[in-house]
This record gives structure tokens, C-alpha cells and sequence, in this order.
């Protein structure tokens, strides 16, 4: 292959970095409109499908337990979140959504999936379904967590 037909071409390293540095926009821009940080955008989606424990948030968000306290405190504060206790250990507290949190975790999910989805615009069917299945071989070979589901699979169980 010439030079010429290699222009415009990248290789993995700098194309998963770019996308993420891209796809970090979208979804931190999506937030903002939405009065969220990212963190808390996260930590809402993460929540649609279920309450969780405090440490089961933080490995999920990769946050340490100040961190986690800090973003669930604020999060509370704004009405999105509640802490209630963990029906299976008295000790324990599990975070789930308010019904104001569901609304907007629902409103925030369902627009920030059309913004991402959007990315894509330009490739054929084919080849999004084939960057879909190359993305999600990475995803589940690096054991990355379960942070935004698929749309239309369990996001409002």
C-alpha cells in the first residue's frame, strides 16, 4: 500500500484514544445540558438498572469510597438519588434513584444514546455492526464494567 492510500488512516492506539477523547465530549456535553456532571450522568445510568451498594458503585465507577461519598452526596442533595437501607446487611446502605432521578436518568440516557449513536452516521450497517462487535470484544476482554447499558436491554428494570 502507497502512502496515498494510507492518509486519513490511523492505528488502534490513537483511534481508541481519539474515540474515547470524542465520545467523552458527547456524553460530558449531553450531561451539562442536563445539569449533571459526568460523574453524576454515570452514576445515574449506572442506576437505572438497579440500586447498588456504595461498594459495588465505586468499583463500577472506579471511584475511591471519598470520591463515591462526595458525588452520592451531591447527587442527593439534587434530589436524583436517595440512600436507603440494604435489605440483606442492617450495616449497609444501597443508592437507588428517586422518581425524579428516573425521569431524568431516562431522558439523559435516551438523548445521549441518539448523540453517540449519531457518531456513526457515516458508515454503512455493516460496518457499524463490525466496530460494534471489535469494540465489544475489547470491552468484555478488559472485564470494563457495566456502566451504560445497551439501549433497550433492562436500562428501566
Amino acid at each position: 500500500m502507497d502512502k496515498h492510500d494510507d492518509e486519513g488512516r490511523i492505528g488502534v492506539v490513537a483511534a481508541l484514544v481519539r474515540s474515547t477523547f470524542l465520545v467523552n465530549a458527547v456524553y460530558a456535553e449531553s450531561a451539562r445540558e442536563y445539569g449533571l456532571t459526568s460523574q453524576q450522568g454515570q452514576l445515574l445510568c449506572v442506576l437505572m438498572a438497579q440500586p447498588y451498594g456504595m461498594s459495588e458503585l465505586g468499583a463500577t465507577l472506579g471511584l475511591a469510597k471519598s470520591s463515591l461519598t462526595g458525588l452520592v452526596d451531591r447527587t442527593e442533595r439534587n434530589g436524583l438519588v436517595r440512600r436507603r437501607p440494604d435489605p440483606h446487611d442492617s450495616r449497609a446502605l444501597r443508592i437507588a434513584l428517586t422518581k425524579k432521578g428516573s425521569e431524568l436518568a431516562a431522558e439523559f440516557y435516551t438523548e445521549t444514546c441518539r448523540r453517540i449513536e449519531s457518531l456513526t452516521t457515516g458508515l454503512p450497517a455493516a460496518d457499524r455492526d463490525a466496530l460494534a462487535g471489535l469494540l465489544g470484544r475489547v470491552v468484555e476482554d478488559n472485564k470494563v464494567p457495566m456502566v451504560f447499558l445497551e439501549p433497550g436491554e433492562g436500562a428501566h428494570a
